[in-house]
């Protein structure tokens, strides 16, 4: 199998370490510049018409893409270490809380980098400042939800490190990074102690 990745980009981040996590052997790794636009390429949409990545290139030539959907597939193949739920009902829950992670903290950091970082223009044309703005407004309304929720559990989806944490983590580390958000300097304190558990983890540094 091989897996379509871009430096730096959350989502591939995501399916990185949670392969990391799952002790998954190492597979072959194809880097798309998506600062190049390699992604938008007549041979990369034949391979995810979406033009998005991760992807994932399975062995019989088929590319499954949607992150959730490769973790699912890898959860499937290597149950050992799971992270996404051992019955029906543990399932739903965790994914309810990736999910909230995903559309609620993921998206709204996302959309704020795009719209208002100079390096992302080549991304996102147009840029609407406005709405970045008001992107980065949400982001720390989800904070604040996230961090109101660690006050009463250990990790994102309860008692156990899950799918869910990784997705935050990774969420997290993209605001960090591109929008210098610090959690802990913002009144963050529960969701700042998850952040640096998660980040002492030894899947937090592959990518």
């Amino acid at each position: 199998m091989k897996l379509y990745i871009a430096p730096r980009a959350p989502n591939p981040r995501r399916v990185q370490m949670f392969m990391h996590e799952k002790s998954i052997p190492p597979m072959e790794l194809v880097a798309v510049d998506i600062n190049a636009g390699e992604h938008r390429s007549d041979a990369y949409r034949s391979k995810v018409p979406v033009s998005r990545v991760p992807a994932l290139e399975l062995d019989d030539g088929r590319v499954l893409s949607e992150t959730r959907a490769i973790c699912a597939y890898l959860e499937g193949i290597y149950p050992q270490n799971n992270l996404m739920g051992e019955d029906f009902e543990e399932r739903a829950f965790i994914e309810m809380h990736d999910r909230r992670a995903e559309w609620y903290w993921l998206g709204p950091i996302a959309n704020a980098i795009r719209h208002t970082h100079p390096g992302l223009a080549p991304l996102e044309q147009p840029q609407f400042a406005d709405f970045g703005r008001s992107q980065s407004e949400k982001m720390r309304e989800a904070a604040r939800w996230l961090d109101g929720s660690l006050q009463k559990q250990t990790w994102i989806a309860g008692d156990r490190f899950t799918i869910a944490d990784i997705t935050a983590f990774c969420a997290h580390e993209f605001a960090r990074g591109l929008l210098k958000f610090k959690a802990g300097e913002e009144g963050f304190a529960a969701l700042q102690a998850w952040r640096d558990k998660v980040a002492a983890r030894p899947s937090a540094g592959a990518w």
